[in-house]
């Protein structure tokens, strides 16, 4: 996998459950694990993202980095919201606040990953 991806995709996983860890310490066991839960709603479908366009990798033709973007990006949608369902169906208590808050929080902090982007890699991949 691409660097820049994995450093985003960790760097996701770290702050949603540095929030749970943080929730679980002040608000109790059910608002930690919902937290956490909304952390990984949030990764997986992600991380199924970045790994269907790195499938992509050495190709060249356009039309297949579209292709793998369009399914990377719908089944990034469906994991997510089959994610949701399995949670709110399986997951018994839920505090709905503290899942939506991790999963939020998470994919918010995917702007931090990218400005973290590091100047060597940028020039990399211009060819420089």
């Amino acid at each position: 996998m691409h660097f820049t991806a994995f450093r985003v995709l960790m760097w996701q996983f770290l702050t949603g459950f540095s929030l749970a860890a943080g929730f679980w310490s002040v608000f109790g066991k059910t608002v930690g694990y919902s937290t956490a839960l909304g952390c990984l709603v949030c990764v997986i479908p992600n991380a199924f993202l970045a790994f269907r366009l790195e499938a992509t990798k050495g190709t060249s033709k356009a039309k297949s980095l579209v292709s793998a973007a369009w399914i990377g990006e719908i089944g990034k949608l469906a994991l997510t919201v089959i994610l949701f369902i399995f949670v709110f169906e399986l997951v018994k208590p839920l505090s709905p606040i503290a899942l939506f808050t991790g999963f939020i929080t998470t994919q918010l902090s995917i702007f931090v990953g990218f400005l973290m982007h590091s100047k060597q890699e940028t020039d990399k991949s211009n060819g420089s």
